[in-house]
């Protein structure tokens, strides 16, 4: 079943999430039209690729082509024209920049991956449901209301400002023509009555001063406990959602808002400054005993440049965190000498600044890294599909410097991938007076020599972006705090559903937390940072990390298809199989990955011995080696074991719970099942066709769990040739190895 598929069957409380990151963007319309073929192109590397990019992006244009030749002949007027409007507002959206695009449908991709997995989970997790909060929501629609309210009371002082204005000639005029007059005409009644309405306007003139100054007070101080307390809380709260959706959590939306908020509040707090010069100016041609100006201005100025500043100062955030473009699903983790992408954004969009805003990237000040390549570039709207103002650097790469590369090679991996870094960005904004210093840092990255030291490092990452809302603190690892069991399962859950298409659900999350603390319930408890990474596991060689990293390529490289169909139960403990396989049918099987073999993959199977007994059989767990000589679906097709009886025979008849074999894995399987063949049979060129075959055998004197698995390189037709001339007890023997611990 495709993912919109699984999509389009949940409940209307998930399918509300997915309407959310639906948008002009990427339409839902060609979501649901492409749904297959969008499924089946790599968007993730086409994000960091552009040649890739303008491929999918001349490719998508003409799906929507066919799609709209198909809709034509069928004369359906409305969807022809919703066709046309998108496929034009795609092109003229993207053709400049085909890497957003393939960004955008990457990330609904994975939102829709992630949103599935949640929908497994018997609850909402704690990260996720911190970052959903309906508080949450409520006070971004107050910060939006407030910013609009500041808006319009500006408004309104821009016009009290101009009727001083306005009402300062007239008393101007009016004062200078009294002084015209002869003294003779001071002195009449006429000129009694015009003194009478210069002091009245003057006495309205010093009052609207005083009104007008009183609502830019308030203004200033509605803004200044906006910006510190609501405004600020939103920012961060989009520091963290950016955090959590580095290590697989929901994507994290909102800048578009928050940048709509700061330019507002910019634009008003500037229009504010120059309505105190003019007043300045109104104070400077006209002034009198008590004139509220002199002694008010010059501090609402103060309050309002520093403000002007504060907001400036918070709006330079970088929008995309470091990520190295082999590795577009593990951020922050850099290997040296290897390009790595980043992007920032300036909240306040201001036209006045396209171009004008150079920033320059270095790395902390501990100088064992420097960065080469183009690292420093001038912010553009043009640099972003959105029309954000912002800046992307594709060409950075890491350097370790000569004077600390002989003191890397006494380190451990681990001590390598615990050490943290910053990557810092400083620019500087002159405008209408006003000179602005700018910095921000990236979240901590974690530097790699070696390709090798990935895991562990991103094992760094995670720890460090599910225990802190800090996001600069580089000490971390000196003393890292423990992490609460649920939340590292739901974060384990988002590796899945991010890296390999699926999450996990609640039994699999038991198992996983059973291994982790030996209890059975993932709801309470703590984990230390040595436990998850660093500590073996009971008996074994490896860590509970690089065993789950393991299982993580195993996936991704090999049984992709099988672990997205969900028909790889996976994390099950072999008791725990026991007691699902012991009441099924003969030959229900199920799969699940090895505890003892890193990166391994097992099945087991039930049947029943002539009295009755249930024995179950687990064959030795594939590895990368053998899946890369043969698919796991065409070995679960032509399994094969030899019986007492010495014939062979696949066992495998039912995937557990009860679903035939092969109505789950046909659509998998790589070619047709190969029949035996004769040794006068002649193949291409002439050779006798040969294929793998994976056969066990299973000892008929034995009551323990059989049977270690072995792919010989060995036609079909040879082995009938060995039938016929090798007894059988020959041919068990030689096709014995050590049984399996599974």
């Amino acid at each position: 079943m495709s993912q919109w598929n699984q999509v389009q069957q949940l409940e209307i409380k998930f399918l509300e999430q997915v309407d959310q990151f639906y948008d002009d963007n990427f339409p839902m319309e060609i979501r649901h039209l492409l749904a297959q073929w969008i499924e089946n192109q790599d968007w993730e590397a086409a994000s960091n690729n552009e040649t890739m990019a303008t491929i999918l992006l001349q490719n998508l244009l003409i799906q929507l082509d066919e799609q709209l030749g198909r809709v034509s002949k069928e004369k359906n007027l409305l969807l022809i024209h919703n066709l046309k409007r998108i496929r034009k507002v795609l092109q003229g959206k993207f053709h400049g920049n085909p890497m957003h695009v393939a960004v955008v449908i990457s990330n609904c991709l994975r939102e829709e991956r992630r949103i599935l997995a949640a929908a497994n989970m018997p609850v909402q997790g704690p990260l996720e449901k911190s970052l959903q909060s309906s508080s949450v929501s409520e006070r971004q629609r107050n910060v939006e209301h407030k910013v609009a309210a500041i808006k319009n009371s500006v408004q309104i002082t821009e016009q009290d400002t101009k009727y001083l204005e306005d009402l300062q000639d007239e008393f101007d005029y009016r004062y200078k023509t009294i002084q015209t007059m002869d003294q003779a005409d001071k002195n009449n009644a006429l000129m009694n009555q015009e003194v009478l309405t210069l002091q009245e306007m003057l006495n309205s003139l010093d009052f609207k001063r005083k009104e007008a100054l009183s609502k830019m007070t308030q203004i200033v101080n509605e803004t200044d406990l906006l910006m510190n307390s609501m405004l600020m809380e939103e920012l961060q709260d989009w520091k963290r959602r950016q955090q959590i959706a580095c290590i697989g959590g929901p994507l994290h939306n909102g800048l578009d808002q928050l940048q709509n908020c700061f330019t507002l509040l910019a634009e008003s707090l500037f229009q504010l400054r120059r309505q105190l010069e003019k007043l300045e100016e109104q104070s400077t041609k006209m002034t009198y005993e008590g004139d509220p100006i002199p002694m008010q201005r010059v501090h609402l100025l103060e309050r309002v440049t520093f403000l002007i500043y504060n907001l400036f100062k918070n709006s330079f955030v970088v929008e995309r965190q470091p990520c190295m473009p082999t590795h577009p699903q593990r951020p922050m983790v850099l290997k040296t000498l290897i390009q790595f992408t980043v992007k920032l954004r300036l909240l306040i969009k201001l036209p006045e600044l396209n171009y004008q805003v150079k920033v320059k990237a270095s790395i902390d000040n501990n100088r064992r890294f420097v960065l080469c390549g183009t690292h420093v570039k001038a912010m553009s709207i043009e640099e972003s599909s959105n029309g954000s103002l912002s800046v992307e650097f594709r060409h950075l790469q890491p350097k370790e410097m000569k004077s600390s590369a002989g003191n890397k090679g006494n380190e451990g991996c681990h001590m390598v991938t615990e050490e943290l870094h910053s990557i810092t960005f400083e620019s500087q904004i002159c405008l209408y007076g006003l000179t602005i210093d700018l910095e921000t840092s990236s979240l901590p990255v974690v530097m790699i020599s070696n390709v090798s030291q990935l895991p562990n490092a991103w094992a760094s990452i995670i720890w460090y972006n599910v225990s802190t809302n800090d996001s600069q603190n580089l000490v971390f690892f000196n003393n890292p705090p423990s992490a609460t069991l649920s939340q590292l399962l739901e974060v384990m859950s988002w590796q899945f559903s991010s890296y390999v298409g699926r999450g996990l659900n609640s039994d699999q999350l038991n198992m996983l937390a059973e291994k982790l603390t030996v209890q059975s319930s993932y709801n309470d408890g703590h984990l230390t940072w040595a436990k998850f990474c660093k500590e073996h596991l009971p008996g074994k060689s490896f860590t509970f990390w690089t065993w789950l990293e393991a299982i993580l390529d195993l996936i991704k490289k090999h049984i992709l298809p099988l672990w997205i169909d969900g028909y790889v139960m996976g994390f099950v403990s072999k008791e725990k199989e026991r007691l699902l396989l012991k009441d099924k049918m003969p030959g229900t099987f199920l799969l699940r990955f090895s505890e003892s073999h890193l990166g391994g993959i097992t099945f087991t199977w039930v049947d029943h011995s002539e009295n009755g007994e249930v024995r179950f059989h687990s064959v030795e767990p594939y590895n990368k080696g053998r899946l890369s000589a043969l698919p796991f679906a065409d070995i679960l097709r032509d399994y094969k074991v030899i019986m007492a009886e010495n014939i062979p025979e696949n066992p495998l008849k039912f995937l557990y719970p009860d679903i035939p074999k092969d109505k789950a894995f046909s659509k998998h399987y790589s070619s047709q099942p190969c029949e035996v063949s004769r040794p006068t049979e002649r193949g291409d060129k002439g050779y006798v066709p040969s294929v793998f075959i994976p056969i066990s055998t299973i000892r008929s004197d034995s009551t323990e769990p059989h049977s270690p698995s072995d792919l010989l390189p060995m036609s079909p037709s040879v082995y009938a040739v060995l039938r016929e001339n090798l007894s059988p007890t020959t041919i068990e023997t030689a096709m014995k190895s050590p049984y399996s611990a599974e």
